[in-house]
């Protein structure tokens, strides 16, 4: 099997992937914060990376044949002054002309160095490497789903892991792929996902469950790749047509398993790949249509949700503030005496909060919270953008930004890395963070009236339950704007009352609550009769008991 880093692999990734081979390398060689940044609009920079407190900028040059000029020295020039870089690097698989090489030479006059690397420095390179970078040493649950789901595969060729979001599902998905290859080393292995980014970062993940002598590859809309030996993440769209002409791997992970229908790509996909071993994994595995995926996968292996895992010490424990008075009591009168349809109750219950109030309460959270890092998850683009707007007058969040998918790739690239490196305080969103995003800086989680999916909501307050050092609990403020919301934090709050906390005992245990007493009243009466509400569809129809009306 060739190196990732041989010429001919390197001929075949073409200029789209050669920068990810670049990447592959760089972690390899103890960068971190590594980010592909290339495309429209990158001043010259196609990655980013980070080693002992530099910031390192490298311009991928891939060449099918002929030399790399000056010109590409004078573009990573210029990327580093953009990215305010200390190193700039061009890398190429080709080799340096010597006009090249003089303009470097002349630049070093004035400024430091550019580094120049050619394809014989990467295979040089790939010879040095430690067979992997870091060391992935799995909890005692990860362990215990490692075992669960390979009982599962060997038993049945189908598994199931449900693990909640800041758990490591990933990890452990790497880990069975992991071992699957120690036993078959030749085999082929399909990840498959069904949205283009999440496809790129989930080969970015496995690179380091894997030894650097096993090739790893996309499969999307924008490269199809003849050889698909080793690890292929794919898209389904992708992957579907090269099973439908043969591709055959062994082992089959479907990341977000919840996005397995009762028909379409997936339910095809996996059929043509009846043969192989097939085991999902996802932190949510509700649908809306209320498709059962333990179809196509059986039964949970192994399931960890949020509220064990908070009990246990492996998620941050959670102050989890509801913030409801903007309650319209005429409503809660009248909703006594009629039933009322959720959606329109909800339009009717719950008056518009302010986006200064919303500020206000981050203030207070921020101030009481050492190194605050936060993400206000809003209903609409526009919404986020007004936010963040709003936000930039506060000189504590002059660096506010918005993050969501109006914005181009290579913007929501370099926002998010801002916001990593602590550069950018805070981000207001709309669903960008839901999936596949590792954010565990973050102690602070606001929900600015946002509808209620109970897949969305775990999926977001996953986003700060990740532990890191230094931290053990995030804040979360809900500005709520329905009812559901309020049943999925009583519920998730009956289910923390429900153990006690197992491994960080020395640590508060969650809290969730209303900032509004009356409210909080009316609503655990009420909703602790309403155990399906969390789920229930916008024509559900329902009414407060008359005798709650009189709270008000």
């Amino acid at each position: 099997m060739h190196s990732f880093l041989d010429p001919g692999p390197l001929l075949d990734a073409g200029p789209l992937q050669f920068p990810r081979r670049v990447e592959r390398l760089l972690w390899h060689l103890g960068f971190t914060d590594v980010a592909v940044i290339d495309g429209s609009g990158d001043e010259g920079g196609d990655v980013l990376a980070r080693r002992k407190e530099e910031l390192w900028v490298f311009q991928c040059k891939w060449k099918r044949r002929g030399v790399v000029g000056a010109d590409a020295v004078d573009e990573v020039d210029n990327a580093r002054d953009h990215y305010s870089a200390h190193q700039a690097v061009v890398v190429t698989n080709s080799r340096f002309s010597s006009e090249a090489r003089r303009r470097v030479d002349v630049l070093s006059r004035i400024r430091p160095s550019i580094h120049l690397w050619e394809g014989g420095h990467l295979a040089r390179s790939f010879k040095g490497i430690p067979p992997r970078f870091g060391k992935v040493t799995p909890r005692p649950y990860q362990a215990e789903a490692l075992w669960a789901l390979d009982k599962d595969l060997d038993s049945h060729g189908r598994a199931l892991l449900i693990l909640a979001t800041g758990l490591g599902k990933t990890v452990v998905g790497g880990e069975v792929i992991a071992a699957h290859l120690r036993r078959h080393p030749t085999d082929q292995v399909l990840v498959v996902a069904h949205a283009k980014d999440l496809v790129q970062q989930l080969e970015r993940a496995l690179w380091r469950h894997l030894p650097k002598d096993i090739p790893t590859r996309l499969l999307t809309g924008d490269t199809r790749p003849d050889d698909l030996s080793g690890v292929t993440c794919a898209t389904v769209g992708s992957a579907l047509p090269a099973a439908r002409f043969g591709y055959r791997p062994a082992l089959v992970m479907v990341d977000e398993a919840h996005h397995v229908g009762e028909d379409g790509q997936y339910d095809e996909l996996l059929d043509v790949l009846s043969a192989a071993r097939q085991f999902g994994v996802t932190a949510t595995p509700w649908r809306g249509d209320s498709h059962d995926i333990s179809h196509h996968f059986g039964p949970a292996s192994f399931t960890l949700g949020i509220e064990e895992g908070m009990r246990r010490g492996y998620l941050a424990q959670v102050d989890y503030r509801l913030f409801v008075d903007n309650v319209d009591w005429d409503v809660v009168k009248a909703a006594s005496e009629h039933e009322y349809g959720l959606a329109d109750l909800n339009a009717r219950l719950f008056l518009p909060q302010r986006d200064e109030s919303i500020r206000d309460e981050l203030a207070a959270a921020c101030a009481a919270t050492a190194d605050p890092r936060a993400i206000v998850f809003c209903r609409t683009v526009e919404h986020a953008e007004r936010l963040a707007e709003l936000l930039r007058r506060t000189p504590l969040w002059s660096g506010a930004l918005a993050l969501h998918a109006g914005l181009a790739k290579r913007e929501r690239q370099s926002r998010l890395l801002a916001f990593r490196s602590g550069e950018v305080p805070i981000l207001t969103s709309v669903d960008i963070l839901n999936e596949g995003v590792d954010v565990p800086d973050v102690n602070i989680l606001c929900f600015a009236r946002v509808t209620h999916s109970r897949r969305i909501f775990v999926q977001q307050l996953g986003r700060g339950l990740r532990l890191r050092e230094g931290k053990e609990r995030v804040t979360v403020l809900d500005f709520v704007s329905d009812l559901r919301r309020i049943a999925a934090a009583l519920n998730m709050k009956r289910s923390l009352e429900g153990g006690e906390v197992e491994v960080l005992d020395q640590v508060a245990p969650s809290q969730i609550e209303f900032n509004d007493q009356r409210v909080a009243t009316l609503m655990e009466e009420w909703i602790r009769d309403a155990a399906s509400l969390e789920t229930a569809y916008d024509e559900h129809r329902l009414q407060f008991p008359s005798a709650l009306a009189a709270l008000e």
